[in-house]
């Protein structure tokens, strides 16, 4: 489906250009009416399960793009509004100096589907069939565009199956896989090739759910409009770890 690169681009296509045109209104009113605060000094709106999608994935009018981005038709989530405003990001009391240094310099780069708990030690909590978003404005490429690590799917699949290996797969939710997951985070930013992924509307990008991934920088001089750049991603969850770790 995402090939060796782990991730594929599709469109422009009028099906998704259409959802998007149906969708973008919609975000707006969810940010300038959400009481969500804006994290990294005002310049990034989470927007987790934000956008007021039904199941069907429709807005308005507008059916969900299945055919055009190549998917079976499943039970959606609301989906997440990625925002980001120029200056992204900042420095922000949420953050240690070192997790800041992460992000402007990493671009925060992980792999969704894993949660982190107060010490910090991560476990594989919501396993992620597959990551679709869809840009709902136009936008400079250089504003602040998804950032990929072509191949690293297949690093941190093997390695994460090798940490949960020893354990019984009904309890793989519940392992902690920090250290594996750090080091093959590591391999990839050392082996695997660094790809920036602007996106407008009509156009989506599909990841394999194992794919290393993050957010660049918002370059100077980048243009947007107002409300910041936004892309609304969709994840819906597969039954277990033991079908989320199996490769493709």
């Amino acid at each position: 489906m995402v090939g060796a690169r782990g991730w594929h681009r599709i469109g422009p296509d009028p099906a998704i250009a259409n959802w998007a045109a149906a969708a973008r209104p919609v975000a707006e009113a969810v940010l300038r009416d959400s009481a969500e605060p804006w994290r990294c000094g005002g310049t990034w709106f989470v927007g987790v399960d934000a956008l007021p999608n039904g199941p069907d994935g429709a807005m308005g009018g507008a059916g969900f793009p299945w055919q055009a981005v190549g998917l079976a038709p499943e039970p959606l989530h609301p989906a997440q509004l990625s925002v980001m405003r120029p200056g992204y990001p900042q420095p922000s009391e949420a953050e240690t100096p070192a997790a800041f240094a992460f992000r402007r310099d990493r671009d925060a780069a992980h792999l969704d589907g894993l949660l982190a708990d107060a010490a910090k030690r991560r476990r594989i909590a919501e396993p992620h069939r597959w990551i679709l978003g869809m840009a709902l404005n136009e936008t400079d490429p250089e504003a602040a565009p998804l950032v990929v690590w072509e191949g690293s799917h297949r690093i941190l699949q093997a390695a994460l199956a090798k940490a949960l290996a020893p354990h019984p797969p009904a309890r793989w939710a519940e392992v902690d896989i920090t250290d594996a997951y750090t080091a093959a985070r590591r391999q990839c930013f050392e082996t695997c090739r660094r790809v920036a992924v602007p996106s407008r509307p009509g156009q989506a990008v599909l990841m394999h759910r194992h794919l290393l991934h993050g957010v660049a920088p918002w370059a100077a001089g980048a243009k947007a409009p107002p409300e910041g750049r936004i892309i609304a991603y969709f994840r819906p969850l597969m039954p277990d770890v033991a079908s989320w770790l199996m490769p493709e």
